[in-house]
């Protein structure tokens, strides 16, 4: 739960496609890898939900998402709304937004229990999630407020790793009080970045989530409006 890796296709991804016919058509046609590697997997990271066949309630251009996932405190977590991301011609990624079942209206900035799942259609390199990261943040805070988390923002970036068609990110907010709690970038099951920032979550999720997302169709979607 990143032109930016989390909110564009990469370069490459796009003279690929431009360049080869099969491509081109994949892109438009709407294929997802037949087999994701992190479902191949086979084992989902503590903070990935475990569901049953029977709870895949939603499916977007082959991929599925739960309609109720659990954090590994045992929280369920509501599948609030999910969409897909397009970028000029071509079907970037689908994401799917879950939120504290406790809290039925959308709070994707408030400090609740709250998870980003984004899947990729295209290769992303490492490097432009980062540049199309610190790009959205920025534009969702002011020069003070994008001050005061710019040194985890770094840090944050540095965890990115690249992405084949089929990979899974995940971004999750668990509360603790006062504040507090913890922030999470999961890649395929493996957590890769932890952080105990809530200013640093709500920047982050207001990439796709806040009053100046990355695409506001897709904003709607995941807010299930």
């Amino acid at each position: 739960m990143p032109i930016s890796p989390l909110y564009r296709l990469s370069v490459s991804a796009v003279r690929g496609a431009a360049c080869s016919l099969n491509a081109a058509c994949h892109a438009v046609s709407l294929p997802v890898a037949s087999a994701p590697r992190w479902l191949a997997a086979g084992v989902m990271g503590a903070l990935l939900a475990t569901t049953s066949p029977a709870a895949l309630a939603v499916e977007i251009k082959g991929v599925t998402f739960a309609d109720q996932v659990t954090t590994q405190s045992s929280q369920p977590l509501t599948l609030i709304g999910s969409g897909l991301f397009t970028y000029l011609l071509w079907d970037a990624y689908v994401g799917a937004y879950y939120q504290d079942a406790r809290r039925p209206r959308p709070a994707p900035l408030k400090d609740v229990s709250r998870r980003l799942v984004l899947e990729y259609f295209h290769a992303i390199d490492a490097e432009d999630f980062a540049k199309a990261t610190t790009k959205g943040v920025r534009k969702n805070l002011s020069a003070a407020d994008f001050a005061a988390i710019e040194p985890e923002l770094t840090r944050f970036n540095r965890a990115y790793q690249d992405v084949v068609p089929g990979d899974r990110y995940a971004l999750q907010w668990l509360p603790a009080g006062g504040g507090r709690g913890t922030l999470s970038l999961v890649l395929n099951g493996q957590v890769i970045f932890e952080s105990d920032s809530l200013a640093l979550a709500n920047g982050l999720f207001a990439i796709w989530l806040g009053d100046e997302p990355a695409q506001q169709d897709f904003r709607t979607q995941l807010l299930g409006q």
